[in-house]
């Protein structure tokens, strides 16, 4: 990892019972667009190249820097040690990059960890008062796993689509998002729309959109 820059860890807390809330220092002069990512590694000899793509999901113009990350604990592999890791421990960084940047208001849909791209979109949106005409579809396993909740449904309001492919409740779609979903639920195909979650998803959100007629050039995706 070229070019990295050294952080410290600050904190962590869970903000579902498999992801977390990381929050470093801000290495000086770093900046990103929200919606860009950073490869990141932990300043360990056995982990140190060991990099990661995370989403720094905080304001751009905040003092420190926040990721919220998903563990895999039965995997032994980098979000599992960093869900162990003890404040003070050093992070390395490197330059942000990525294609999701907003482009004006629309549709995000959005698979399990696939949401946070959006959340730093959503929350710069929504303190500049410019998020009233976007809408989000958020598809999860279980309400257990919808990540900022209560955030984005504040947010976004009768815009913010929860769904659940495997346990359902009040409040939340039981139905997986394919091309007959969105064309019950989306009527304006003249906008963008914002694609992120495991590539299963990606592949078929795109293609229905497609073929429902969005301009390919109005998919944005990580590439």
């Amino acid at each position: 990892m070229s070019d990295k820059q050294v952080a410290k860890l600050l904190m962590s807390n869970f903000v579902t019972h498999d992801v977390k809330r990381f929050v470093v220092t801000k290495p000086e002069g770093f900046s990103f667009q929200p919606g860009q990512g950073v490869e990141l590694a932990i300043n360990q000899p056995d982990w140190i190249e060991e990099s990661r793509p995370f989403t720094p999901t905080g304001h751009v113009e905040d003092e420190v820097l926040e990721f919220t990350i998903k563990g895999y604990p039965k995997r032994d592999g980098v979000t599992k040690k960093l869900h162990q890791l003890e404040p003070g421990t050093e992070l390395l960084l490197s330059e942000p990059f990525g294609t999701i940047k907003y482009d004006g208001p629309g549709v995000f849909l959005a698979g399990g960890a696939g949401i946070t791209p959006f959340i730093a979109i959503l929350r710069n949106q929504a303190k500049q008062g410019s998020i009233e005409q976007s809408s989000l579809f958020f598809s999860n396993k279980s309400p257990a796993d919808v990540i900022y909740e209560k955030e984005l449904r504040h947010y976004l309001q009768s815009r913010c689509t929860l769904t659940c492919t495997e346990q359902g409740a009040p409040g939340y779609l039981e139905q997986k998002f394919d091309e007959q979903f969105l064309a019950e639920k989306i009527d304006n195909y003249d906008q963008p729309f914002y694609v992120c979650g495991p590539p299963g998803f990606m592949d078929a959100i795109t293609g229905a959109l497609k073929s429902l007629g969005a301009n390919p050039e109005s998919l944005i995706f990580e590439e």
